[in-house]
């Protein structure tokens, strides 16, 4: 059987994002796998019970997601909020849903704080990048799915297949 791939939900044009937004990805693969069933589709946040909208969320003082599965960093809103809690629920969440449903691979988000892989904000809610991974893309990668920023989705198909 080929594989599944989890996706961001904003990705699949689903308006989830902290701002209310969808951030569609149009590509002929993510087409033909839809129509394979081998899409598997999931917002952490929201599966964690946050709303749509909320407030800017982003890993304090420039640490990434493992630092917060570790416990050494924590997941703050841009009001001062704690939403740690939150932002490791969403990511166990979309493992538990990974494990269930077969999926060898993730598509998400760049820059979120749960789906971010190549990139996320840096903690001083200043539009400020920097390398590394979200809660949700790390927890993924730690257990052995690849994951695919947006911005990778030819490498993605190379991959996959398709």
């Amino acid at each position: 059987m080929t594989a599944k791939i989890l996706v961001s939900a904003c990705l699949m044009g689903h308006a989830v994002r902290y701002d209310g937004q969808a951030k569609p990805l149009v590509h002929p693969a993510l087409d033909r796998w839809r129509k394979e069933g081998r899409l598997v589709t999931i917002c952490p946040e929201m599966s964690a019970g946050m709303p749509v909208p909320r407030l800017p969320a982003e890993i304090a003082k420039g640490k990434a997601g493992a630092d917060v599965l570790s416990g050494a960093a924590r997941v703050l809103e841009s009001q001062g909020g704690d939403v740690t809690d939150s932002f490791r629920q969403a990511a166990e969440n979309a493992l538990a849903l990974a494990r269930k449903t077969g999926c060898s691979y993730a598509l998400l988000i760049d820059g979120s704080p749960s789906c971010g892989s190549g990139f996320i904000y840096d903690g001083s809610f200043s539009r400020q990048r920097q390398p590394g991974a979200g809660v949700t893309a790390a927890l993924l990668k730690a257990n052995g799915i690849q994951v695919f920023s947006d911005r990778q989705i030819e490498e993605l198909v190379a991959a996959a297949g398709g």
